[in-house]
Protein backbone atom coordinates (compact mmCIF):
# COMPACT_ATOMS: atom_id res chain seq x y z
CA UNK A 1 0.00 0.00 0.00
CA UNK A 2 2.61 2.79 0.78
CA UNK A 3 4.28 1.89 -2.21
CA UNK A 4 1.51 2.47 -4.36
CA UNK A 5 0.67 5.58 -2.68
CA UNK A 6 3.93 6.73 -3.11
CA UNK A 7 4.23 5.89 -7.02
CA UNK A 8 0.45 7.57 -7.11
CA UNK A 9 2.13 10.79 -5.10
CA UNK A 10 5.18 10.89 -7.51
CA UNK A 11 2.64 11.01 -10.55
CA UNK A 12 0.16 13.51 -9.06
CA UNK A 13 2.90 16.03 -8.52
CA UNK A 14 4.38 15.42 -11.83
CA UNK A 15 1.41 15.98 -13.33
CA UNK A 16 1.41 19.75 -10.91
CA UNK A 17 4.79 20.80 -12.32
CA UNK A 18 3.74 20.05 -15.56
CA UNK A 19 0.24 22.33 -15.43
CA UNK A 20 2.64 25.12 -13.37
CA UNK A 21 5.33 25.07 -15.88
CA UNK A 22 2.55 25.72 -18.46
CA UNK A 23 1.14 28.30 -16.59
CA UNK A 24 4.16 29.85 -16.18
CA UNK A 25 5.22 29.87 -19.59
CA UNK A 26 1.63 31.24 -20.78
CA UNK A 27 2.04 33.83 -17.85
CA UNK A 28 5.66 34.97 -19.69
CA UNK A 29 4.52 34.67 -23.46
CA UNK A 30 1.50 36.84 -22.00
CA UNK A 31 3.91 39.32 -20.37
CA UNK A 32 6.25 40.03 -23.47
CA UNK A 33 5.50 42.50 -25.78
CA UNK A 34 5.94 41.59 -29.74
CA UNK A 35 7.94 43.65 -31.90
CA UNK A 36 6.98 46.31 -34.02
CA UNK A 37 8.12 45.82 -37.40
CA UNK A 38 8.75 49.77 -39.09
CA UNK A 39 9.59 49.35 -42.80
CA UNK A 40 11.08 52.36 -44.64
CA UNK A 41 11.25 52.67 -48.43
CA UNK A 42 12.56 55.81 -50.05
CA UNK A 43 16.25 56.93 -51.40
CA UNK A 44 19.80 58.02 -50.22
CA UNK A 45 18.62 60.27 -47.92
CA UNK A 46 16.80 57.27 -46.12
CA UNK A 47 18.67 54.23 -46.81
CA UNK A 48 21.75 53.16 -44.99
CA UNK A 49 25.35 53.38 -46.11
CA UNK A 50 27.94 51.02 -45.51
CA UNK A 51 31.23 51.41 -43.69
CA UNK A 52 31.71 52.84 -39.92
CA UNK A 53 31.29 56.91 -40.35
CA UNK A 54 35.04 57.28 -39.37
CA UNK A 55 35.29 55.20 -43.28
CA UNK A 56 32.17 56.57 -44.70
CA UNK A 57 30.70 59.67 -43.67
CA UNK A 58 27.87 59.61 -45.01
CA UNK A 59 24.69 58.35 -43.52
CA UNK A 60 21.06 58.00 -44.53
CA UNK A 61 18.27 59.58 -41.47
CA UNK A 62 16.71 56.26 -41.56
CA UNK A 63 20.27 54.67 -40.14
CA UNK A 64 19.72 56.37 -37.33
CA UNK A 65 15.82 56.16 -36.89
CA UNK A 66 16.34 52.90 -34.49
CA UNK A 67 18.37 54.54 -32.06
CA UNK A 68 15.34 56.69 -31.06
CA UNK A 69 13.24 53.59 -30.09
CA UNK A 70 13.07 50.89 -27.52
CA UNK A 71 14.36 47.57 -28.17
CA UNK A 72 10.46 46.79 -29.36
CA UNK A 73 10.44 48.29 -32.35
CA UNK A 74 12.96 46.65 -35.49
CA UNK A 75 13.66 48.99 -38.13
CA UNK A 76 14.37 47.44 -41.79
CA UNK A 77 15.60 50.19 -44.00
CA UNK A 78 14.44 49.16 -47.60
CA UNK A 79 15.41 52.56 -48.70
CA UNK A 80 17.66 52.63 -52.01
CA UNK A 81 19.82 54.74 -53.13
CA UNK A 82 18.80 56.44 -56.41
CA UNK A 83 15.29 55.00 -56.57
CA UNK A 84 12.66 56.81 -57.86
CA UNK A 85 8.52 55.77 -56.85
CA UNK A 86 8.89 54.47 -60.38
CA UNK A 87 12.37 52.63 -59.92
CA UNK A 88 11.31 51.18 -57.01
CA UNK A 89 8.59 49.52 -58.10
CA UNK A 90 10.09 48.28 -61.56
CA UNK A 91 12.82 46.62 -59.74
CA UNK A 92 10.30 44.67 -57.62
CA UNK A 93 11.73 46.02 -54.26
CA UNK A 94 8.27 47.54 -53.44
CA UNK A 95 7.15 43.64 -53.69
CA UNK A 96 9.80 42.82 -51.52
CA UNK A 97 8.66 44.91 -48.67
CA UNK A 98 5.03 43.61 -49.41
CA UNK A 99 5.54 40.32 -49.10
CA UNK A 100 6.57 40.80 -45.27
CA UNK A 101 4.28 42.72 -44.41
CA UNK A 102 2.31 41.79 -41.29
CA UNK A 103 -1.21 43.38 -39.71
CA UNK A 104 0.47 45.65 -37.18
CA UNK A 105 3.17 47.10 -38.98
CA UNK A 106 4.26 50.49 -40.45
CA UNK A 107 5.41 51.79 -43.40
CA UNK A 108 7.21 55.54 -43.74
CA UNK A 109 7.39 56.04 -47.41
CA UNK A 110 9.83 59.07 -48.79
CA UNK A 111 10.66 60.06 -52.21
CA UNK A 112 10.69 63.18 -54.50
CA UNK A 113 14.38 63.90 -55.00
CA UNK A 114 14.79 60.93 -57.78
CA UNK A 115 11.39 61.02 -59.12
CA UNK A 116 12.17 64.82 -60.75
CA UNK A 117 15.15 63.54 -63.00
CA UNK A 118 13.45 64.41 -66.25
CA UNK A 119 16.45 63.13 -68.14
CA UNK A 120 15.99 60.23 -67.04
CA UNK A 121 12.55 58.15 -68.43
CA UNK A 122 13.36 54.98 -65.99
CA UNK A 123 13.39 57.29 -62.48
CA UNK A 124 10.77 60.15 -63.77
CA UNK A 125 7.03 60.76 -62.77
CA UNK A 126 4.99 63.55 -63.41
CA UNK A 127 4.26 64.83 -60.10
CA UNK A 128 0.31 65.21 -60.52
CA UNK A 129 0.35 62.03 -62.38
CA UNK A 130 2.53 59.21 -61.70
CA UNK A 131 3.88 59.88 -58.77
CA UNK A 132 0.99 61.03 -56.93
CA UNK A 133 -0.60 57.01 -58.75
CA UNK A 134 2.67 55.67 -56.86
CA UNK A 135 2.27 57.04 -53.74
CA UNK A 136 -1.56 56.04 -53.53
CA UNK A 137 -0.83 52.41 -54.31
CA UNK A 138 2.14 52.15 -51.75
CA UNK A 139 -0.49 53.51 -49.10
CA UNK A 140 -3.24 51.49 -50.46
CA UNK A 141 -1.40 47.99 -50.55
CA UNK A 142 -0.28 48.35 -47.27
CA UNK A 143 -3.64 49.26 -45.88
CA UNK A 144 -4.62 46.20 -47.11
CA UNK A 145 -2.27 44.30 -45.26
CA UNK A 146 -3.32 45.78 -42.38
CA UNK A 147 -0.64 47.99 -41.68
CA UNK A 148 -0.01 51.45 -41.15
CA UNK A 149 1.84 54.11 -43.53
CA UNK A 150 3.49 57.05 -43.28
CA UNK A 151 3.95 59.82 -45.69
CA UNK A 152 6.43 62.03 -45.83
CA UNK A 153 7.81 64.57 -47.99
CA UNK A 154 11.87 65.02 -49.17
CA UNK A 155 14.55 66.50 -46.46
CA UNK A 156 15.16 69.80 -48.29
CA UNK A 157 18.48 69.84 -50.34
CA UNK A 158 20.66 72.67 -48.98
CA UNK A 159 20.58 75.64 -52.01
CA UNK A 160 21.28 78.56 -50.89
CA UNK A 161 21.69 81.55 -53.92
CA UNK A 162 24.21 84.64 -53.81
CA UNK A 163 21.94 86.36 -51.82
CA UNK A 164 21.85 83.51 -48.83
CA UNK A 165 17.91 82.47 -49.93
CA UNK A 166 17.18 78.57 -49.26
CA UNK A 167 16.04 78.10 -52.91
CA UNK A 168 13.22 75.84 -53.04
CA UNK A 169 13.94 72.41 -55.54
CA UNK A 170 11.10 70.09 -55.27
CA UNK A 171 8.21 72.18 -56.44
CA UNK A 172 5.15 70.42 -56.12
CA UNK A 173 5.98 66.85 -54.94
CA UNK A 174 6.00 67.60 -51.60
CA UNK A 175 2.31 69.29 -52.16
CA UNK A 176 1.19 66.13 -53.36
CA UNK A 177 2.30 64.21 -50.96
CA UNK A 178 0.74 65.81 -48.79
CA UNK A 179 -2.53 65.55 -50.46
CA UNK A 180 -1.95 61.89 -51.01
CA UNK A 181 -1.79 61.50 -46.94
CA UNK A 182 -4.87 63.71 -46.57
CA UNK A 183 -6.91 62.05 -49.14
CA UNK A 184 -6.27 58.21 -47.79
CA UNK A 185 -6.50 59.70 -44.12
CA UNK A 186 -2.92 58.69 -43.13
CA UNK A 187 -0.33 60.64 -41.07
CA UNK A 188 2.13 63.17 -43.34
CA UNK A 189 5.12 64.38 -41.96
CA UNK A 190 6.08 67.81 -44.05
CA UNK A 191 10.09 66.84 -43.38
CA UNK A 192 10.60 69.36 -46.38
CA UNK A 193 8.89 72.12 -43.80
CA UNK A 194 10.67 71.28 -40.69
CA UNK A 195 14.19 70.59 -42.57
CA UNK A 196 13.65 73.83 -44.23
CA UNK A 197 12.59 76.04 -41.01
CA UNK A 198 16.35 74.11 -39.63
CA UNK A 199 18.48 75.13 -42.43
CA UNK A 200 17.15 78.46 -42.65
CA UNK A 201 17.92 78.95 -39.12
CA UNK A 202 21.36 77.72 -39.22
CA UNK A 203 22.43 79.63 -42.42
CA UNK A 204 24.68 78.97 -45.30
CA UNK A 205 27.28 78.22 -42.95
CA UNK A 206 26.68 76.60 -40.10
CA UNK A 207 24.05 74.27 -42.04
CA UNK A 208 27.14 72.15 -44.28
CA UNK A 209 27.40 70.56 -41.25
CA UNK A 210 24.32 68.87 -41.81
CA UNK A 211 25.04 67.82 -45.05
CA UNK A 212 28.01 66.23 -46.65
CA UNK A 213 30.71 68.99 -46.59
CA UNK A 214 34.16 67.47 -46.16
CA UNK A 215 37.74 69.00 -46.07
CA UNK A 216 40.60 67.93 -48.44
CA UNK A 217 41.76 64.44 -46.72
CA UNK A 218 39.38 65.06 -43.72
CA UNK A 219 38.58 60.95 -44.88
CA UNK A 220 40.52 58.47 -47.28
CA UNK A 221 37.68 57.89 -49.51
CA UNK A 222 37.55 61.70 -50.48
CA UNK A 223 40.47 63.11 -50.62
CA UNK A 224 39.10 66.07 -52.54
CA UNK A 225 37.12 66.57 -50.16
CA UNK A 226 33.16 67.00 -51.48
CA UNK A 227 30.85 69.16 -50.92
CA UNK A 228 27.44 67.92 -51.42
CA UNK A 229 24.16 69.61 -50.52
CA UNK A 230 21.60 66.34 -50.86
CA UNK A 231 23.06 63.85 -48.69
CA UNK A 232 23.70 63.93 -44.96
CA UNK A 233 25.96 63.56 -42.34
CA UNK A 234 26.16 61.47 -39.40
CA UNK A 235 25.28 64.60 -37.47
CA UNK A 236 22.89 65.72 -40.16
CA UNK A 237 21.16 62.32 -40.05
CA UNK A 238 20.49 61.42 -36.66
CA UNK A 239 18.97 65.30 -36.29
CA UNK A 240 16.69 64.48 -39.19
CA UNK A 241 15.84 61.37 -38.07
CA UNK A 242 15.03 63.20 -34.52
CA UNK A 243 12.78 65.50 -36.31
CA UNK A 244 10.76 62.20 -37.53
CA UNK A 245 10.62 61.35 -33.74
CA UNK A 246 9.30 64.26 -32.81
CA UNK A 247 6.66 64.38 -35.08
CA UNK A 248 5.35 60.99 -34.33
CA UNK A 249 5.31 61.97 -30.60
CA UNK A 250 3.65 65.76 -31.85
CA UNK A 251 1.25 63.64 -34.02
CA UNK A 252 0.24 61.03 -31.46
CA UNK A 253 1.09 58.20 -33.52
CA UNK A 254 0.75 55.42 -31.53
CA UNK A 255 3.85 54.16 -32.85
CA UNK A 256 5.43 57.07 -30.77
CA UNK A 257 4.51 54.71 -27.75
CA UNK A 258 7.65 53.01 -28.43
CA UNK A 259 9.94 55.99 -28.68
CA UNK A 260 12.50 56.29 -26.00
CA UNK A 261 11.78 58.70 -23.03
Amino acid sequence: MRRFFSMKTRAALACLFWILLMLLSAEFSFGQQAAVHVFLIGDSTMSDKEGTPEENPERGWGQLLPSYFSSDVVVHNHAVNGRSTKSFLAEGLWDKVLSQLQSGDYVFIQFGHNDQKEKDPNRYTNPWTGYRRNLEKFVEETLAKGAYPIVLSSIVRRKFNEHGTLVDTHGAYPFVARQVAERLEVPFIDLQLITEDYIMQLGPEKSKDVYLWLSPNAYERFPKGKQDDTHLSLYGARTYAGMVAKELRRQAVPLAQLLKS
